[in-house]
């Protein structure tokens, strides 16, 4: 924990203000990101929130020492056959057979 004092700043969407990241408790940094839901075929924009917030929990964890940052991720795998995609999306778009 000994770089944890320079902090970190954090873009707020809601304030449109870089803030200054304080943890609830130093010695147990906690990040519980919702993975994708995904509907089709993996895409670059499934990639993206994996990357940034793998960098960030690498980032906390040096921050505040490699045993004292939690990081939990979820991902939804949706049924085509009980939850319909997204109007306009093909749950069955010419895939493989194989991943049918």
């Amino acid at each position: 924990m000994s770089d944890a004092s320079k902090g970190l700043g954090l873009y707020n969407t809601l304030t449109r203000a870089k803030e200054r990241f304080v943890p609830i408790d130093p010695k147990n940094v906690r990040m519980y990101v919702c993975g994708p839901t995904v509907y089709d075929f993996a895409h670059i924009g499934n990639a993206r929130p994996a990357i940034v917030f793998d960098v960030l929990f690498r980032l906390l964890r040096q921050l505040y020492g490699e045993n004292h940052v939690t990081y939990v991720r979820n991902i939804t795998d949706v049924d085509d056959k009980i939850t319909p995609p997204p109007s306009g999306i093909s749950a069955r778009r010419s895939r493989p057979e194989s991943c049918r």
